[in-house]
């Protein structure tokens, strides 16, 4: 378990999906002259669960939750819990599935880290790992925009990235790099293995020692004027193909 992160959560759906996957919370606010029917399901599962509701002005939820589109809902949590890379491992062990892992090297915007996170949820993956420093970690804008698959995705926050590295791949797992300036395309490579991916930071990339430490390095597609994706877009790209080879492998 680590330090304290932000316990305020807030949207109908972070809050309920909070309640559905039996996180402890403390209290829930509901804004006056919200609309009933949104939020009757969490009102529901409140009262079978013996949360306390209570109804406050909206000037109030706004100050709780500055700067976060929380829809008249608010929910004070127990903060988030991160768990530890072998977790992540003994996950793919119990389902039975090679290692499906990302490596998020000083993502900064909780957006982006919301975003990867609904998608590997989607995608099956068994856990994110991210570094304490310079880094962001699990915020209640990262609940938001992560459409309350942070509930469900377990993410590991540790010391040092490439020591990190150094232990997935004496598990077996290899590590592959999304980097623009790679050479090998990611839909010609082989993903259907142990695998952990690794996606860099917004506006650097990789950093050097971590780039070095990959096993390949990938790129995807590029045509346009641009000729860079959003962080989250690129790992959702990368995330799908992986599936694609697995199910394809399955068959």
């Amino acid at each position: 378990m680590e330090e304290k992160e932000e316990d305020i959560i807030g949207g109908k759906h972070s809050v309920m999906e909070a309640l559905r996957s039996g996180r402890s919370i403390n209290k829930i606010w509901i804004a006056e002259g919200v609309q009933k029917q949104v939020v009757a399901p969490i009102l529901a599962e409140a009262k079978a669960q013996g949360i306390i509701v209570q109804n406050a002005d909206k000037r109030k939820l706004d100050a709780m939750a500055p700067g976060l589109q929380h829809q008249g809902v608010v929910a004070q949590v127990a903060a988030y819990a991160y768990v530890e890379v072998e977790d992540l491992l003994a996950r793919a062990r119990e389902k039975g599935e090679q290692p499906f892992l990302l490596l998020l090297d000083e993502i900064e915007d909780p957006h982006n880290l919301g975003s990867i996170l609904r998608t590997a949820d989607c995608t099956g993956v068994h856990g994110v790992i991210i570094p304490k420093r310079r880094s962001v970690g699990l915020t209640a804008t990262v609940s938001k925009t992560s459409a309350g698959a942070v509930e469900y995705v377990p993410v590991a926050r540790v010391t040092n990235l490439a020591q990190t590295i150094d232990l997935l791949k004496e598990e077996g797992v290899w590590i592959a790099g999304a980097d623009v300036a790679a050479t090998q395309p990611a839909f010609e490579t082989n993903l259907n293995l142990p695998l952990a991916i690794v996606i860099g930071n917004e506006q650097k990339g990789m950093g050097r020692l971590i780039r070095e430490k990959c096993d390949f390095l990938l790129k995807l597609p590029m045509s346009g004027s641009i000729n860079s994706l959003n962080a989250s877009v690129a790992a959702g790209v990368f995330m799908y193909e992986t599936v694609r080879q697995r199910m394809a492998a399955a068959r």
